[in-house]
């Protein structure tokens, strides 16, 4: 059996356009299950003339309260049916042949409890941008050789690859998934699924665009601008604090997540090894003495001992931006 898992926050505006893609699929799902966040538009009423209208089950629900993504999405897949779950955000829109795809995968791999892809960049008139979110993010041939070599994990820990909308999942997972944690920055649901099966090796990639992934100002979750590069000139200008603080916020978060896995009890801790290693790295870089002097030699230290490869596979600028600013 195969569910769908949507979660609906006044989308009205690319809602049906969605609602047509999962339509349209040429292996047909057997339930779509809806969950509205109290939406104040009219998304629950385009939800519930596709239901009217739709060759399968269509389920909406409407929460009680507002519960933000990550709960949201909680509640959802709890919700459905399938033996095969596929996550479903509201404004983009699925290839034709993503459920078949992914299935198939899924059947021919039962070592493999969920399964990813690419995605098409569209803008706010379903217009390709020219780039997929693999490029955007730089998943690229080497990071993907990784993850075939069985160091997910590894790549998750500098940064998640993993965008829940291509996203599908067994249902026998959950429960060693859920609850998800929400109190740390950036660690929504599909975060924190990547990172846990992941650890187990058990999860991969089909290396295709199954869905366009669409880029608006109103999305809750997705990809923003990148942040601006820091041009040399200003190293000698902002104060210091501006470098300072995100360091150490990156550095609880990693910590944050370190403490979540670890008390996890199937987690291998030889696997957390390098989650550790990268925290302390950050900590390190947070609390360099202000005397630029006294830094030559803790930042020497890590460079030797490779730890600025955890800041950047380019891991000579931190190391120089480190010394400088």
């Amino acid at each position: 059996m195969i569910s769908v898992a949507m979660c609906t926050y006044n989308g009205e505006a690319y809602l049906s356009e969605q609602l047509s893609s999962i339509a349209g699929q040429t292996v047909p799902i057997d339930e779509l299950v809806i969950c509205d966040d109290r939406s104040k538009d009219n998304t629950v009423e385009i939800l519930k003339s596709f239901a009217a209208n739709s060759s399968f089950p269509v389920y909406i629900h409407i929460n009680e309260e507002n519960l933000g993504s990550t709960r949201n999405f909680e509640k959802c897949l709890s919700l459905c049916s399938g033996d095969i779950i596929f996550l479903c955000d509201q404004d983009d829109k699925w290839r034709e042949d993503k459920v078949e795809r992914q299935v198939a995968y899924l059947n021919a791999n039962p070592d493999k409890d969920a399964v990813f892809s690419d995605a098409l960049m569209i803008n706010d008139d379903s217009v390709p941008t020219g780039q997929t979110i693999w490029e955007e993010i730089e998943f690229d041939r080497t990071g993907q050789n990784k993850w075939k070599e069985g160091k997910p994990h590894e790549i998750l820990f500098n940064g998640f690859v993993v965008t829940g909308a291509t996203l599908a999942i067994r249902k026998s997972c959950l429960e060693r998934l859920m609850p998800f944690p929400t109190h740390v920055p950036d660690l929504i649901h599909d975060a924190w699924i990547a990172m846990v099966l992941s650890l187990e090796n058990k999860i991969d990639f089909i290396a295709d665009t199954l869905i366009s992934y669409r880029i608006h100002s109103s999305q809750q979750v997705g990809f923003g601008s990148k942040v601006e590069k820091v041009h040399l000139k200003d190293r000698f200008s902002r104060d210091r604090s501006e470098k300072l603080v995100p360091l150490e916020e990156k550095a609880n978060k990693l910590h944050e997540i370190y403490l979540l896995l670890r008390a996890i009890p199937f987690v291998p801790r030889e696997k957390l090894i390098k989650l550790y290693l990268s925290q302390k790295h950050f900590y390190r870089r947070a609390s360099l003495p202000e005397n630029r002097y006294k830094r030559f030699t803790p930042i020497l230290n890590q460079v030797i001992r490779g730890y600025y490869r955890f800041s950047s596979k380019d891991w000579w600028l931190p190391a120089i931006g480190d010394l400088l600013e």
